[in-house]
């Protein structure tokens, strides 16, 4: 990803912000301090806003996603301190976290204070190299090579030279931020689908209506169903749908991981994993029966391709024996779970 160029700047030392990194800070370190400048005007900036800014910017990556950030990285160490330290919620907002972090720095001190030792000269390495910190603050008070900002104590000063670039390309360069710590994260979680949705709190999650129906149609078909986790009976429009791998891990709502459920179910389940041993043959079963049910009355639904991802042929997957059926489940569902039980998701215990 290229970032737009400038005569009068050196833009290919900010485009090598992020060269030779080993951990998120520098990611982190820009994507907050570029928010301040851009969206609160500020061009005196402290250290402790900017790494508040950095705890509440990878807050729901770490707490909701569980997104390994490697062995050698603080910052994720430090938000899962700082989260039991004062029970802050996962769920919670970015700026309600920055806020809460800067009104309480007598106490949360302690725990951002690691940040401040070598990011904010470090960060500067494109344009100043790296010496020990008191060089590095004496050539960035000269704005030694245009660089970035200068410091001063505890606070940045950034370089008039680079407001106007900073705010005309602030989505570009906060896109630039993201997809490299994309490919960062990505390494460090191989196995993880769906990374980059990942690195912010959506808005919104996506519709589940055409799900709803495909679940309703068959249900009122059938009569009822029983719920997997409960056996009591659910009706048509009277049940929730379930993310058998929690939504927090797959990040997708495809069919073939959904399951209507009592109402009283997704509260307690949460984030929670399924214990295959007891749920999944009921899962698998429920499936095939909807499936093939939905798919005699109409091979073209749209919605069955949804299936695809689990197995090469829709036609194919309804002609399979329930234990074949069931094997192609197991496939999938049993690495899902082990990965994310290493990620740190607990199993659900009623």
């Amino acid at each position: 990803m290229t970032l737009p160029q400038n005569t009068k700047l050196q833009i290919s030392s900010l485009a090598g912000i992020f060269s030779n990194t080993t951990a998120t800070y520098k990611f982190y370190w820009f994507v907050a301090l570029l928010d301040i400048v851009v969206k609160e005007r500020k061009t005196r900036i402290s250290f402790w806003e900017i790494i508040a800014g950095m705890v509440a910017e990878s807050w729901y990556p770490i707490h909701y996603f569980k997104l390994s950030f490697g062995k050698s990285d603080s910052l994720f160490d430090k938000s899962i301190e700082i989260q039991k330290a004062f029970q802050i919620s996962i769920e919670s907002d970015k700026e309600k976290i920055k806020k809460y972090l800067l009104d309480n720095l007598n106490n949360t001190k302690k725990f951002l204070r690691v940040f401040t030792l070598n990011v904010p000269y470090r960060f500067l390495s494109p344009w100043i190299k790296y010496t020990y910190d008191e060089d590095v603050v004496a050539k960035s008070q000269r704005f030694e090579n245009n660089c970035l900002y200068a410091i001063y104590g505890d606070e940045i000063l950034i370089n008039d030279n680079w407001i106007e670039y900073l705010n005309e390309h602030y989505s570009i360069l906060r896109d630039f931020a993201f997809w490299n710590l994309t490919l960062f994260l990505q390494k460090r979680n191989p196995n993880v689908p769906d990374v980059p949705s990942k690195l912010i709190k959506p808005i919104l999650r996506d519709s589940l209506t055409k799900q709803h129906k495909f679940w309703d149609t068959y249900i009122e078909y059938v009569g009822s169903i029983n719920c997997i986790y409960t056996g009591k009976q659910l009706f048509a429009k009277q049940y929730d749908l379930d993310h058998f791998v929690p939504w927090s891990f797959v990040s997708h709502n495809l069919l073939w991981n959904l399951i209507p459920a009592d109402p009283s179910i997704n509260s307690s389940k949460s984030n929670n994993l399924p214990l295959l041993d007891r749920y999944l043959r009921p899962f698998a079963d429920i499936h095939q029966r909807a499936l093939t049910t939905l798919y005699e009355k109409n091979p073209n639904n749209s919605i069955l391709e949804d299936y695809l991802i689990i197995h090469d042929s829709v036609t194919d997957l309804v002609n399979l024996s329930e234990t074949d059926f069931y094997n192609v489940f197991k496939r999938t569902f049993s690495p899902m779970v082990q990965i994310a039980e290493n990620m740190g998701y607990k199993f659900w215990k009623r």
